[in-house]
């Protein structure tokens, strides 16, 4: 099988600038992404009020979290196998079909939980269906990612990757945002009864609703030009696609997991559990704590776009180097001024947020780890393998770290994580190969 690392195609790699084609394709496939992504992360806004209505009333409150949280925690676990299998075909088959499918496949579970019944209704099989649905859409997520990824870096011109993948996590993460300012305004309208009377059904329908429009808008997505002369050349992998990647491109996969622990820990800690951890363990109001995660939230999206045009300008290794080392400053700032009363909590939140946007170099790394008729494939089992490791896992851990270091342990679990996304930035500095293929991207 030839190896094949371009992004582009041939015709889009001589141009230097977005086409009309190209800015349609992109904003399509974000906004399909963002009201995908809000279908994923809704779930943990509302924590507490499933907590409260999927588990007997005699149930203790803080098992009856738990038990909700490791339902959450299923939807990362199920990943790797949704993004396998739609990989598989979408290597063999076309990026548009699984692109459309998987956002089909997220928006079906989702209405679904919102028209669930409750224990109080149904018993116990309330929460065996809450974690069936949650379980298919986490194999629905599983494939979005990796697949959008794919498919905007196999679209965009020569020298504009890093701005399309920006451009594509931005989206991604307006969903975050929209998720969270959907469930301050509902808690904000709503008492404390309605919301767990009927409230809590509202996020979850308004989603499906969301997933759908999704469906349509991905209809007007044409086949990457990538794979389209795979196709016509024949170039095709004749192979099982995730054997070829776990037989000749371990490094691949290996520098793709690195990263993508870094990207976990910012996303998670730093956006979506840090409402949480400010009041827990600062004591910070609840609004306040919200309107930082939806300042923090935008700010993610900005950031994002910004770093992947930094990523075409510096190059990716660059890009990913000076941004872990700004987010591990940064993020002890954040921490040392919660600690010290959190007089500065809203304006470090919002740095903290565009600083996260340095994720998006992440996919193009990973997009330049594997040749093009395995690249969904390798992307999406390193991607997802990492983030049910180190997603399904980050929560509990910082619990147990906090036992020992103290509220300072997310700050310290960030940091890690950012020193090996720091290693890997060397290695791609100072790797002839590495060099080469991101590259062929610029």
């Amino acid at each position: 099988m030839a190896q094949v690392f371009t992004t582009a195609s041939p015709q889009a790699s001589t141009r230097g600038a977005l086409a009309g084609r190209d800015i349609r394709t992109l904003l399509l496939a974000s906004l399909g992404g963002a009201l995908e992504f809000y279908d994923f992360v809704v779930f943990v806004f509302f924590a507490l009020p499933l907590s409260h209505l999927f588990f007997p009333p005699g149930t203790a409150p803080w098992l009856a979290q738990l038990e909700v949280y490791g339902i959450f925690a299923a939807g990362y676990l199920a990943r790797p196998l949704g993004g396998i299998v739609m990989a598989h075909f979408g290597d063999r088959q076309g990026r548009k079909r699984m692109f459309t499918l998987s956002v089909f496949l997220m928006a079906l579970p989702t209405l679904a939980i919102g028209l669930l019944p409750v224990y109080a209704s149904a018993g116990l099989l309330a929460p065996l269906l809450l974690l069936v649905l949650r379980v298919v859409q986490g194999a629905a997520i599983g494939g979005e990612v990796p697949g959008a990824w794919v498919f905007v870096a196999e679209h965009a011109p020569r020298g504009r990757v890093g701005f399309a993948c920006g451009c594509l996590t931005s989206g991604l993460t307006v969903g975050i945002l929209i998720g969270s300012l959907t469930a301050a305004w509902i808690n904000h309208h709503l008492s404390p009864e309605q919301v767990l009377a009927w409230g809590w059904r509202l996020p979850f329908l308004l989603g499906g609703v969301f997933g759908f429009i999704a469906v349509w808008l991905r209809r007007w997505l044409s086949e990457t030009p990538v794979f389209a002369e795979l196709r016509e050349r024949k170039a095709l992998s004749r192979e099982l696609p995730l054997r070829t990647v776990l037989a000749g491109h371990g490094g691949g996969v290996l520098l793709s997991m690195a990263v993508t622990w870094m990207l976990t820990a910012a996303i998670l800690v730093l956006i979506l559990m840090l409402p949480t951890l400010v009041q827990k363990s600062f004591g910070v109001a609840p609004q306040q704590a919200f309107l930082g995660n939806s300042v923090a939230a935008f700010c993610l999206g900005v950031g994002c776009v910004a770093y992947g045009w930094l990523t075409d300008r510096l190059g990716a290794a660059r890009a990913l180097l000076t941004g872990s080392v700004a987010l591990v400053a940064v993020t002890y700032a954040l921490f040392d001024d919660l600690a010290a009363g959190g007089a500065h909590f809203l304006a470090l939140s919002a740095l903290a947020g565009f600083l996260v946007g340095s994720v998006a170099v992440v996919p193009t790394v990973m997009v330049a780890a594997f040749p093009a008729a395995i690249r969904y494939s390798g992307l999406s089992f390193a991607y997802n393998v990492a983030y049910a490791v180190f997603g399904a896992s980050t929560a509990t851990l910082i619990g147990y770290l906090a036992e020992r270091a103290g509220r300072m342990a997310p700050a310290h679990y960030v940091a890690v994580t950012a020193a090996v996304s720091v290693a890997a930035a060397l290695w791609l500095m100072v790797s002839r190969t590495w060099r080469d293929r991101l590259a062929a991207m610029g």
